[in-house]
């Protein structure tokens, strides 16, 4: 079974970096009940589910290019894949779209509290026809994977790519394989292209 640091190896972060993801698990769980935030019983389960999932993301990114690349977090909650891949990737720009504005008060607090400089914070509804467009648009938990493709689509540069986190695959769709630090079954990544 994978472990954590394991995590950290494949995408060579530094202790910096490392430091940065400790204090941004320590502020979760400092705000957990107060927001609900997560229903976690120690930190333990914080980088072993939420960070775990975000450094997923940003080790499948780092193969696939990140200088001047932009991402973004659609529904991005307490920041668990944005704020994870604005640590472990410094050289991207990370946008967080949220639309409680209570999400967004604490996701402001994270960034600066991290100093987080590559971060901005969008307090608005995801929707389709959208003007701005990023190179990776990256989903997690906002509902079924039809409903969401052409709301998140439409945030995808045309040579860009979405990226879902799935539990299981879908046919016709790219799918990464991963695991999380103590579970035996697969999560997937499911990747796919922007549109023209």
């Amino acid at each position: 079974m994978k472990e954590i640091n394991e995590f950290f190896k494949d995408l060579n972060l530094s202790s910096a970096q490392m430091q940065t993801l400790g204090a941004y698990v320590d502020l979760i769980w400092q705000k957990k009940d107060e927001m609900n935030l997560t229903s976690v019983s120690d930190k333990r389960e914080i980088w072993n589910r939420h960070i775990a999932d975000g450094l997923s993301a940003a080790r499948f990114i780092k193969k696939s290019g990140t200088d001047g690349k932009t991402a973004a977090d659609i529904g991005a909650g307490a920041g668990y894949i944005g704020l994870t891949i604005a640590a472990a990737l410094p050289e991207m720009k990370i946008t967080l779209i949220e639309s409680l504005e209570k999400r967004c008060a604490f996701l402001r607090w994270v960034t600066v509290k991290l100093g987080l400089k590559n971060v901005s914070i969008l307090n608005e509804r995801a929707r389709a026809g959208v003007n701005e467009k990023y190179d990776y648009a990256l989903e997690r938990a906002m509902g079924k994977f039809e409903d969401v493709l052409p709301v998140v689509l439409s945030y995808v540069k045309p040579d860009g790519k979405f990226i879902a986190f799935q539990s299981g695959d879908i046919t016709g769709f790219t799918a990464e394989k991963y695991f999380l630090p103590g579970e035996n079954k697969p999560r997937f990544l499911i990747i796919t292209n922007g549109h023209n």
